[in-house]
């Protein structure tokens, strides 16, 4: 008696797996978007935080005006506005009016350590600036573009306002 499979049986075990992967790599692709859109939104949400506690310890701390070195708020470095919002981490804070360079030290200063790189060759998002988004208020807003997903996907930073926004592509 020969012991192993027919070449029927190994044809149909084929099959069900060929049929199985069909099935399952659309979905597997479908959660690589999902990472890059959670990441995205983990990213915006940590910013939101990280704005919203500079300026809970800089009400905290009893400062009514443009304040630099925010005391007692993460490294000690973040300067915020007469509102309170994030400007820089360089002494800068008579303006909410951004550049990419201002940008990039609110990002460093509020996110901190492990950070989305936003510097670098290949940065994680990419800096830039645009006139307000509402048009409310004087000044640059800070949009940082995701990069890794080649999306467009953007989380902006208004410093007129604290308002943290995520557009996901």
């Amino acid at each position: 008696m020969s012991k192993g499979f027919t070449l029927i049986e190994l044809v149909v075990v084929i099959a069900i797996l060929a049929i199985l992967a069909a099935f399952a790599l659309p979905r597997f692709a479908q959660l690589s978007d999902q990472a890059h859109d959670a990441s995205i939104q983990g990213t915006a949400g940590a910013l939101a935080a990280g704005v919203a506690l500079a300026k809970t310890q800089w009400v905290a701390n009893g400062q009514t005006a443009a304040t630099d070195n925010v005391e007692d708020f993460g490294n000690g470095q973040v300067d915020v506005s007469a509102e309170g919002w994030p400007t820089s981490t360089t002494a800068d804070n008579n303006s909410a009016n951004m550049t990419a360079g201002r940008c990039v030290q609110v990002w460093q200063g509020v996110l901190q350590a492990n950070a989305p790189s936003v510097t670098g060759a290949t940065p994680d998002y990419d800096v830039t600036v645009q006139a307000d988004a509402d048009g409310n208020e004087p000044g640059q807003d800070c949009v940082f573009t995701y990069q890794l997903d080649g999306e467009g996907s953007t989380i902006g930073y208004d410093a007129d306002t604290g308002e943290v926004t995520t557009v996901i592509n």
